[in-house]
């Protein structure tokens, strides 16, 4: 296995090790054996990270959403910045830290399994072209989240499972992210980089100034330009957000309502329950029942 970052974790931050049992279990199941994961986690505002690795033995995926680090490959010096996608093969020797003036935040894992050689390639990390530009794209993000996730199912084997055809589910994302990567990049508004700043602050508030700031407009011209193209409000695309994440808590974790609506920026949990019947057409306390039977 190969040597997982040491590096102490910042508040929010996650590091989490599949124990060795579980690998086992994975590396022997129907629906795992040919790709499954050997950690995972995130770094948000990852200070001081850095890690060089010469006796690399799994896949390694990085997806970097903010900030930027340096990076060495093969004798050959890059920049790795906000929406790229680093994902490298066993046998390749790296070296990389972040800015010490711009760290980054990333999403990475490391995967194991006969099938990861094909899925890299599906999603066009072929001849040495191992770092690639995608942009922030909020599916990829929640994605990554939902596997993050799965660490708090306990060491259960469905859970893991679940785990792995996820990290399918990413790398075939990714696959699809090729051809629209060109067009993303010439439009006027970056709207990856709207919904990339709303999922990262699904857990807060966010305001029109904030947003509109990231994309280089003012409010008016970036509410209206936002409506043109969505045809909803930001607000109300925001709104939509918290409440599938809402949805996805309700389904698979037995947090309660008040637990769930603080986890989302609602202090007043019966503000919250409005909110998701306003959206939704019934109440959490009503869909989570309707989900169960």
């Amino acid at each position: 296995m190969s040597q997982t970052s040491d590096w102490p974790l910042p508040s929010g931050s996650i590091r989490y090790l599949v124990p060795q049992f579980l690998r086992d279990k994975l590396r022997k199941h129907p629906l795992s054996c040919g790709l499954y994961p050997i950690s995972f986690g995130n770094y948000k505002e990852a200070l001081g990270h850095q890690m060089q690795r010469q006796d690399h033995d799994d896949f390694l995926l990085i997806y970097c959403i903010k900030g930027s680090a340096d990076l060495r490959l093969k004798d050959q010096d890059y920049e790795v910045s906000a929406g790229d996608i680093l994902l490298l093969p066993p046998g390749t020797d790296h070296e990389y830290k972040t800015k010490d003036d711009d760290p980054w935040s990333i999403y990475w894992l490391h995967l194991k399994g006969e099938d990861c050689h094909l899925a890299a390639e599906h999603a066009g990390f072929i001849k040495d072209n191992y770092l690639q530009k995608f942009g922030t794209h909020p599916k990829l993000i929640q994605d990554f989240d939902h596997l993050i996730d799965c660490r708090t199912g306990g060491y259960n084997v469905n859970t893991s499972v679940y785990a792995a055809n996820l990290i399918r589910q990413i790398l075939s994302y990714i696959a699809l992210l090729q051809p629209a990567t060109a067009s993303a990049r010439s439009s006027q508004l970056n709207l990856d980089t709207v919904h990339a700043l709303m999922q990262e602050n699904l857990h807060t508030r966010l305001d029109l100034d904030t947003i509109a700031k990231a994309v280089n407009l003012s409010k008016f011209h970036f509410v209206n330009k936002y409506k043109e193209l969505t045809g909803m409000t930001p607000i109300q695309h925001f709104l939509h957000l918290k409440i599938e994440r809402a949805c996805y808590l309700l389904d698979i974790t037995q947090q309660s309502i008040s637990e769930i609506s603080y986890s989302l920026g609602y202090e007043d949990s019966y503000y919250f329950s409005r909110l998701f019947k306003k959206v939704m057409g019934i109440a959490p306390t009503q869909y989570r029942r309707k989900q169960r039977h």
